[in-house]
């Protein structure tokens, strides 16, 4: 993996090899693309079906919806289930460079709009009013937000402007909720405030003070350091403090860039696996739940089942935070988790550590695929206080689909060990196993972007949008060490 002090002509070397990897599957990909379209034309019930039977169901009113972030799986995803519901579904997004996201191509939308990204120059005040805009324009009844984790703040800003200015609703916490959620310090703070568990946790503003705590460490306790806004590059770091010897504790906390401005969290490691979920909140009460294992960079996604303690632990810890927040708490909640004991069988007995809340829709969303329930769970939220308040179940995945990114296994699971083969930097055996894992998803899991009535989003995603994007770091220069397929992330250098 390529990183900061990677030549710029490697880099540009990099993302070269990429667009002509896009270029070598183009033929394939097409003809799968027509294949599908052919398919579902004749023996699946085609998109425009799924509208004009759920617009059949007595009483039935289609609401017109927005939602931002199509440009990634999880706002893909919701946008197909508001469309398969009957509703009118517009679709918004960045595009970064120029370079055109996939959800515009989409069957489930009627139109989309480019968004204008809040820069510190610029600020917010674009982006916001490109919102208005729409949301005046086409007579928008719901937003549901999708961002990113650079816009989660602007769209709280944005969400308040909103509501005061027009009857939309938007799924979607206000400026203060989303602040304190989104940054780690702040979230860690409030947990603890509402009696919940949480790792022992230090605010760390200068190298001095993270040298006393851990001088002070209890002797078998480690600690992490997570920079406390967006940092690509040491959001990988998972560095264990104190090493083994000082010199090289020294050594480590010397090339951390520490400081009033640019704080960090030391937070106490807690040896268990990790899980996250995500969850729809509206009114402080949860609607809609699921919890799956997680990793720092997450690209499958498979469900735990409900019933299962692990999940009713997390449940709980969701509805205890939602119901703290009371009824203007609205929006999409994320925890990510470290679990010691994941086998207790007594959900009241298992102790969850929370490191980390995305107050944003998580990408876990895919995994509600054709649960259209869901899509009530969503307009709850403009039905009355009495209704919307009443008593009802929580909504879980219909589906045990497993999701991947094709694109992302073939790199890392094939191509990238086949490389590590003939290079002779790892065993037959090692590339076998890694092959087996990505022969498994392909024959078994579910790509988190096709769809076989709406495959064009699959196809632009890897063959217009990410080839935009690279040739955009050829002929500028960027680096990057890594990408997120379904957020559609660049991690840069």
């Amino acid at each position: 993996m390529l990183d900061g002090s990677s030549s710029t002509l490697v880099h540009r070397g990099q993302s070269a090899a990429l667009v002509l990897l896009s270029l070598f599957f183009l033929p394939l990909d097409t003809f799968i693309l027509t294949a599908s379209y052919v398919y579902s034309y004749l023996f699946h019930q085609r998109p425009v079906d799924f509208h004009k039977s759920a617009r059949g169901i007595p009483d039935f009113e289609a609401k017109t919806i927005l939602v931002t972030g199509v440009g990634m799986t999880k706002g893909l995803a919701l946008a197909r289930l508001f469309y398969e519901a009957g509703h009118n579904v517009i679709g918004a997004d960045f595009e970064p460079n120029g370079a055109l996201v996939c959800g515009r191509v989409s069957k489930s939308i009627t139109k989309f709009y480019p968004l204008q990204k809040p820069t510190p120059r610029g600020g917010s005040a674009p982006y916001i009013q490109g919102l208005l805009d729409i949301i005046l324009k086409d007579r928008v009844d719901l937003w549901v937000s999708c961002s990113g984790v650079a816009s989660a703040v602007e769209d709280g800003e944005a969400k308040e402007i909103v509501e005061a200015r027009t009857k939309c609703r938007a799924i979607q916490f206000d400026v203060k909720t989303t602040q304190m959620l989104h940054e780690k310090h702040t979230f860690i703070e409030h947990t603890e405030s509402i009696g919940l568990t949480i790792p022992e946790t230090h605010t760390i503003t200068s190298r001095a003070q993270l040298e006393e705590v851990l001088h002070h460490a209890p002797p078998d306790r480690k600690y992490i350091m997570k920079p406390i806004g967006v940092d690509d590059a040491n959001r990988a770091d998972m560095t264990l403090l104190p090493r083994p010897e000082q010199s090289e504790t020294s050594k480590h906390v010397a090339r951390l860039r520490i400081s009033e401005d640019l704080p960090w969290i030391c937070q106490q490691f807690i040896r268990g696996s990790e899980f996250c979920t995500h969850a729809l909140v509206v009114k402080g009460k949860v609607k809609a739940f699921v919890a799956c294992p997680s990793a720092e960079l997450l690209m499958h996604y498979e469900a735990l089942p409900a019933k299962t303690a692990l999940s009713k632990a997390m449940l709980r810890f969701t509805q205890h935070y939602a119901a703290k927040g009371g009824d203007s708490f609205t929006g999409h909640l994320s925890f990510d988790f470290l679990v010691e004991d994941e086998a207790m069988t007594d959900p009241e007995k298992i102790v969850l550590y929370p490191i980390e809340c995305n107050p944003r829709a998580h990408t876990a969303v895919a995994l509600f695929e054709g649960t259209t329930s869901m899509v009530d769970a969503y307009l709850s939220l403009l039905q009355s206080s009495r209704v919307s308040n009443g008593a009802s179940t929580i909504v879980t995945p219909l589906r045990n689909d497993k999701y991947y990114w094709i694109g992302h296994d073939f790199m890392v699971y094939f191509l990238l060990p086949l490389y590590k083969l003939l290079t002779l930097n790892s065993s037959i055996a090692d590339f076998m196993k890694d092959l087996q894992f990505f022969i498994t998803h392909f024959l078994f899991w579910k790509d988190g972007t096709f769809e076989i009535w709406d495959p064009l989003p699959w196809w632009w995603l890897y063959h217009i949008y990410w080839p935009m994007r690279f040739l955009t770091c050829i002929r500028t220069g960027q680096k990057w060490s890594r990408i997120n397929v379904s957020t559609t992330k660049m991690f840069e250098c």
